[in-house]
């Protein structure tokens, strides 16, 4: 079922103390070079301190990048999208996700917030390194480029008309997502994964609506 409202000015207020709101908005500038330094240190540990072989890291690396698509459908669709009659599991979700859907234009929620992303990413790492052990120096890297990617590609749905023709489905599949049904469509780097689960749209029995794409849109 589509959500019914949608505001196309304004942000929503998450919290009422203001330092708590604060830590709720994310700049994609800061996010990005916040996790480059990092990045490069994991990748410098792997490669100097771990002494992972430079085709071992890269597999591990790239491997990570299309983890990452499969974990981001995973998260969007169970995890953003969680469904509960609980008021509390509401209140997350709509923190998490759901403020995203009625205020679609508001940019300063299109990267998840510095101090947030931090403890998730930490957390993250440290489960994959009860599996990977040491290799996950060199996959982690991957993992995490794969959200930097994922957050400015839907950064850039919501900012710009797609650049090239080939990945106009890219913001018209997130279009349907806001505007015909949040259930499906979950996939935003990438509809692969969309397409396994049979939660895809068929964009030839969807015309393009100008305006709705618009209403998607922040201004600059």
């Amino acid at each position: 079922m589509a959500r019914k409202v949608v505001y196309n000015e304004g942000q929503a207020q998450l919290f009422e103390n203001k330092y708590l709101e604060m830590l709720t908005k994310g700049n994609p500038l800061l996010i990005w070079s916040m996790y480059i330094p990092i990045l490069t240190y994991l990748i410098y540990r792997a490669l100097i301190v771990y002494q992972i072989p430079v085709m071992t890291a890269l597999l591990l690396f790239f491997g990570g990048i299309a983890y990452w698509t499969f974990f981001e459908y995973l998260a969007h669709r169970y995890i953003f999208h969680w469904v509960s009659e609980n008021i509390r599991v509401q209140k997350v979700a709509y923190v998490m996700h759901g403020n995203h859907h009625e205020y679609p234009r508001d940019r300063d929620r299109l990267f998840m917030p510095p101090l947030p992303s931090i403890i998730l990413s930490t957390t993250l790492f440290g489960l994959h390194y009860l599996i990977l052990w040491d290799y996950n120096w060199a996959f982690f890297p991957g993992f995490m480029l794969g959200y930097l990617l994922y957050a400015s590609m839907h950064y850039a749905i919501h900012a710009f008309e797609p650049p090239f023709e080939f990945m106009k489905p890219l913001w018209r599949n997130h279009q349907m997502h806001h505007y015909r049904n949040e259930h499906l469509g979950f996939g935003v780097s990438n509809t692969f994964w969309d397409k396994v689960f049979g939660t895809t749209f068929d964009l030839r029995k969807h015309k393009e609506d100008p305006e709705k794409a618009k209403n998607l849109k922040f201004d600059e």
